[in-house]
């Protein structure tokens, strides 16, 4: 959450970041009002280990209102909201969570995908960044991590089909700046910081959501993307200011 209102105190940064906040049964009853479909988080994780996919799903004719919510490959359905928070509680346990305004990811062969911007100190003292990569997600999860089954792409190849060659360069330096601009409000607030990972959903009017910052992101997966030099430029600065 801290790192949610970093972001937030940034007017440039405001309008990428969707709706979050701590979770709570009046929060996440008004929030599925408005947004529908919700992702529930832990305050603090890494990987994707315990987010929850929250949603209020309206009937069609001749059917009620249900809500449903999937964690891992397991998804529960219930006929009220009570009984859903109170599974939905059992779950999280004493863990401080967030609920988050659920983003409609691109798909890249039918399965969601985000992108991952790696965005570094140089050792001018700048921030620069240095790689985007996209996180296509398993086709059963509803997480994009690497490490939780997910499959990396190249930025290119994923946008291919929403975008022309030309658009998809000026959308990548799009993120790029998104991303130094998200370095500086956390280093605002978190001095120290050398490295962060910005997690970025698109949605299907190709705006740009910032769904997480991490500030000890892997470098590693870069090491996938055919462009080698992306990787030795992550490493190299990483050595210089003592992560490797």
């Amino acid at each position: 959450m801290g790192k949610t209102r970093a972001l937030e105190a940034k007017a440039s940064l405001r309008e990428y970041v969707p709706a979050t906040k701590r979770l709570n049964a009046a929060v996440l009853e008004e929030m599925l009002s408005e947004h529908r479909m919700v992702y529930v988080k832990p305050n603090a994780g890494m990987c994707g280990d315990g987010v929850i996919r929250v949603e209020k799903v309206v009937p069609e004719k001749g059917a009620s209102l249900r809500y449903t919510f999937q964690t891992g490959v397991r998804k529960k359905s219930f006929a009220t909201f009570e009984g859903m928070y109170a599974s939905l509680r059992k779950v999280t346990g004493k863990r401080r969570y967030l609920v988050q305004k659920g983003i409609q990811l691109l798909k890249y062969k039918g399965n969601r995908f985000d992108l991952r911007v790696m965005v570094q100190m140089t050792p001018a003292a700048k921030w620069e960044t240095t790689g985007v990569i996209g996180r296509v997600a398993h086709p059963s999860k509803i997480v994009t991590n690497y490490h939780d089954g997910g499959k990396l792409k190249s930025v290119d190849t994923l946008l291919r089909r929403y975008m022309t060659a030309n658009d998809r360069k000026l959308y990548v330096k799009r993120l790029e700046q998104l991303g130094r601009k998200a370095a500086k409000a956390i280093e605002a607030r978190y001095k120290g910081v050398k490295e962060i990972g910005v997690d970025i959903a698109v949605d299907y009017e190709m705006k740009p959501w910032i769904l997480e910052v991490n500030t000890s992101p892997d470098p590693y997966i870069f090491r996938k993307l055919k462009d080698k030099r992306v990787f030795a430029k992550i490493k190299r600065y990483a050595k210089a200011y003592g992560r490797l």
